[in-house]
């Protein structure tokens, strides 16, 4: 009987922190990788669901057992699912109506904007850093495939921190990305711009890029699998090299 209960003591100990400190840890990294904006949109839509499953609880628990009983419980269920997911995938309409427009904008960047949201007309193609280090976009631009190619200075920046990695052979892909868009400035016909257009309230490079296509109504040359899947998954058109 106490051997019994030493076993079972044991098995609590090792057990306890897969049940308890470990999932907590897990949830507290993910939700450290979402972005401000995304995090405020998902509580918006789960509040939005289960507003909406209220509304449903009362009909449906009025329905013969046992759908009057599960029936409501699986409606939580999904109107919390499906309204996280739509507000999150449309999160950029939704907090725009929230955000007050800016008066203070120079007539340069002004133009800039403008001159951009023109081109994405005339199908801009946005290059992320890891298309630009793979090196082949210069022999695709030469065949004149490619019309207008844009680089935001964030996809610029990010590209200049690989160059001076403290690790060998990060800087070395670095730098050969900042070879390849200096050849692409030099020797191809198209036009290669570099904008300083940003976006405000996402830090990931990735985030950034999906949200400026989206609206620049441009695609996104890539070859970076992640990148590709969000962007499809979010409605922005991806070339893929």
């Amino acid at each position: 009987m106490q051997s019994c209960w030493l076993v079972g003591a044991l098995a609590g100990l090792i057990l306890t922190p897969w049940v308890t400190t470990r999932p907590a840890r897990v949830i507290r990294v993910i939700l450290g990788k979402i972005s401000a904006p995304t995090l405020l949109a998902g509580l918006i839509g789960l509040l939005a669901g289960l507003i909406f499953a209220a509304l449903l609880a009362f009909p449906l628990s009025m329905l013969p057992s046992p759908f009057g009983q599960l029936l409501p419980f699986i409606g939580v269920l999904l109107c919390g699912y499906f309204g996280v997911v739509v507000f999150v995938m449309r999160q950029n309409d939704i907090l725009s109506i929230f955000r007050p427009h800016k008066q203070a904008k120079s007539t340069d960047q002004e133009e800039t904007d403008s001159s951009l949201a023109n081109s994405g007309s005339a199908r801009s193609i946005l290059l992320d850093t890891s298309v630009i280090i793979d090196g082949r976009i210069s022999d695709v631009a030469r065949t004149g495939f490619l019309s207008h190619l844009l680089i935001p200075r964030f996809v610029l920046n990010e590209l200049q921190y690989i160059a001076d990695s403290a690790d060998n052979l990060r800087r070395q892909r670095g730098r050969r990305g900042m070879e390849v868009l200096s050849q692409l400035q030099k020797e191809t016909t198209v036009p290669v711009r570099i904008s300083d257009i940003d976006v405000e309230g996402v830090r990931d490079v990735d985030d950034k890029l999906v949200v400026l296509a989206r609206q620049l109504r441009c695609p996104i040359l890539t070859n970076d699998y992640n990148l590709n899947r969000i962007a499809e998954l979010q409605g922005v058109a991806v070339f893929k090299h």
